[in-house]
């Protein structure tokens, strides 16, 4: 699979939501990019900055952070440590 250097981790976005609340479908035109996803693989980190994040761990990050890839089919994120901003 794929291995991040450095201070990236690997990330695989959560489904974004297909039906609101009151049980409407959501056009594919209108989703949201969804904000929350699961970390799959983490580099090592820096050596003035250790990895904080690990894999398994369900995060949140920026609407515009990392760079999208797709490997197999299925779309991941590549992004640094420091673009995700919470831990769920």
């Amino acid at each position: 699979m794929i291995r991040p250097l450095s201070d990236r981790v690997l990330v695989e976005p959560k489904e974004a939501e297909t039906k609101t609340a009151a049980g409407l479908y959501i056009p594919d035109t209108a989703k949201e990019k969804p904000q929350q996803g699961t970390i799959l693989a983490a580099g090592p980190g820096k050596k003035d900055e250790p990895m904080e994040l690990k894999v398994g761990d369900v995060v949140l990050y920026g609407k515009y952070a990392g760079t999208e890839i797709t490997v197999e089919g299925k779309n991941y994120l590549i992004m640094k440590q420091s673009d995700v901003l919470a831990v769920l």
